[in-house]
């Protein structure tokens, strides 16, 4: 398996800290958002330090703000390189979108034109990041709402070129595909096919939610529901072409009992136990 003895995975939750520390599933893994590690001391550190002692963890940006018109910021960047010498995590990874601007932080992954421009700006800002970090990030792919004007590349084609040139890998979220096709009017199943497979580090599985005015024609990438049936489907297709990758459960709001959530994760290693390939189909 990649990563080691990585199979599926949670998002780490502090409600089930102590469940996730106790428990005893082969090829399990967690993954935590580095900004809400990034203090001095206590508990949650603490806490932090405990499930690292028994099990991978993986880091999952949301604050480097890549695609953003400047540089990382330099303190986040620190507190970040200070996090993974510390906990020296299996898997480091940021979205493909920005939330700051000018010094004030937005609490959404805003998306932007694929422009020759924003590819070269986002390839600078990922090579600063993994200079910091001394080593590789991935980048994941974003949920859109509303098709931007003025594109010069498809998504693939735009994480390809940039893993090209940053030797950065993909962070698949296959929830983020299928509503971006369902909510932009394309194939989901078509658009993973098209992303390199060397490339993909990662995967994650979490739910959406229908608008609350719109309905199924605008979904909207929650975390607070199961994985849906068509994105289950699009995970089996994924893995049975590129093999087995580390995968994630996310939840992050209407956050059930942990037994539920490892209900999910059971299902999504079984899967991939079952239907991934012994070595990447392709490159």
């Amino acid at each position: 398996m990649t990563a080691g003895l990585m199979t599926a995975g949670l998002g780490l939750k502090a409600q089930h800290y102590a469940e996730a520390a106790a428990t005893d599933a082969e090829g399990l893994w967690f993954e935590a958002h580095p900004e809400n590690y990034m203090v001095a001391g206590g508990p949650r550190l603490a806490w932090l330090e405990v499930i690292r002692q028994r099990w991978p963890l993986s880091l999952h940006g949301v604050a480097l703000s890549l695609a953003a018109d400047a540089d990382p910021d330099p303190g986040h960047l620190s507190r970040l390189k200070a996090l993974v010498d510390r906990f020296e995590p299996a898997l480091v990874s940021e979205h493909l979108a920005w939330s700051a601007w000018d010094g004030t932080y937005r609490p959404d992954l805003l998306p932007f034109p694929r422009t020759r421009a924003a590819l070269e700006r986002i390839a600078a800002n990922v090579g600063r990041t993994q200079d910091a970090l001394g080593r590789a990030i991935l980048v994941e792919n974003p949920s859109l709402y509303l098709d931007l004007p003025g594109h010069d590349f498809a998504e693939t084609d735009f994480l390809a070129e940039l893993v090209r040139r940053t030797g950065c890998g993909l962070l698949v979220d296959v929830n983020n595909a299928y509503v971006s096709a369902n909510n932009l009017g394309y194939d989901a199943g078509a658009y993973l096919d098209a992303l390199p497979a060397a490339a993909i580090g990662e995967i994650h599985l979490a739910g959406h939610t229908p608008d609350a005015r719109y309905g199924q024609a605008l979904l909207i990438d929650t975390h607070a529901a199961p994985v849906a049936e068509p994105v289950w489907r699009l995970y089996r297709r994924l893995i049975e072409r590129i093999g087995p990758r580390p995968v994630l459960i996310e939840r992050d709001e209407a956050i059930p009992a942990f037994g539920e959530l490892m209900a999910e994760r059971d299902e999504a290693d079984r899967l991939l136990r079952a239907l991934a390939a012994p070595e990447a189909a392709d490159a």
